[in-house]
């Protein structure tokens, strides 16, 4: 589906080169059967699309500085994020060697904006130290790795999860995995899909299964659910009646 296709200035471009799927499925989080294991993943988006266009996400102009921004977003807006980000260009940080060379305290004061900024300057340079100490300090040789062997070592980082990897892996290096924050889980517990135990791997593997080594759907199905949940599937008081996808709640599918 070449729902990608044209990117904004100041965005980087995603790929459909499929770099590796997990092999074997998680359980079912509802236990439905095989035939209903799933949502209309093909009709949800195709809504979403036509109702709210193209997302040209993620905004970053080089793969380093969305990967900053995945981990500046954790717990706060995205505008924050920008100021900070705009803060580390101007300053000249916004470079794994600088990031590792600019002192805490500084890194701290540029970032303070995005929130939990101590934790979040130990974050980006633990990340720098792990691209310098792994990949000589080299995105592109980090994300030639296998997908399930790059995210395995993602998750060691001290401050990355599985959303943060997942964005970097997706919207940095184009691995074709889906991030699942919380207006998936929201978006597919309100249609009954999953309930409140469903963790973070069965949600993902209901997208990638459907759709293997798909980089660009994923890319752009996860934008247009943040777009919908920002708009319409509101925390409290969810706007249906005016939802792309509110007749699919009404179908109770």
């Amino acid at each position: 589906m070449e729902s990608v296709a044209k990117v904004l200035p100041g965005t980087v471009r995603v790929s459909s080169v499929p770099l590796g799927h997990p092999a074997v499925a998680p359980p079912d989080p509802r236990g439905r059967s095989e035939a209903r294991a799933l949502p209309p993943l093909d009709e949800y988006y195709n809504s979403l699309f036509t109702s709210l266009g193209p997302q040209h996400w993620w905004p970053g102009e080089t793969p380093f500085e969305i990967i900053v921004g995945a981990i500046l977003t954790q717990s706060t807006a995205w505008t924050n994020v920008e100021l900070a980000i705009r803060n580390l260009r101007a300053a000249g940080v916004l470079s794994p060697a600088a990031i590792e060379r600019v002192s805490s305290k500084r890194l701290e004061v540029l970032i303070r904006s995005s929130g939990y900024f101590r934790q979040k300057a130990r974050k980006l340079k633990a990340f720098c130290q792990f691209l310098r100490r792994e990949y000589r300090g080299s995105l592109r040789r980090m994300f030639q790795t296998p997908t399930i062997e790059l995210r395995q070592k993602l998750l060691r980082v001290f401050g990355v999860g599985p959303e943060t990897a997942d964005s970097i892996l997706l919207y940095a290096g184009q691995h074709p995995v889906f991030v699942v924050d919380a207006y998936t889980r929201r978006l597919l517990l309100r249609h009954g899909w999953i309930d409140e135990t469903a963790n973070y791997e069965n949600v993902r593997w209901m997208f990638e299964r459907h759709s293997p080594g798909n980089s660009p759907w994923f890319n752009e199905f996860h934008a247009l659910i943040v777009n919908v949940g920002k708009r319409f599937c509101l925390r409290q008081e969810p706007l249906c009646s005016q939802c792309p996808l509110g007749r699919y709640r009404e179908e109770n599918r």
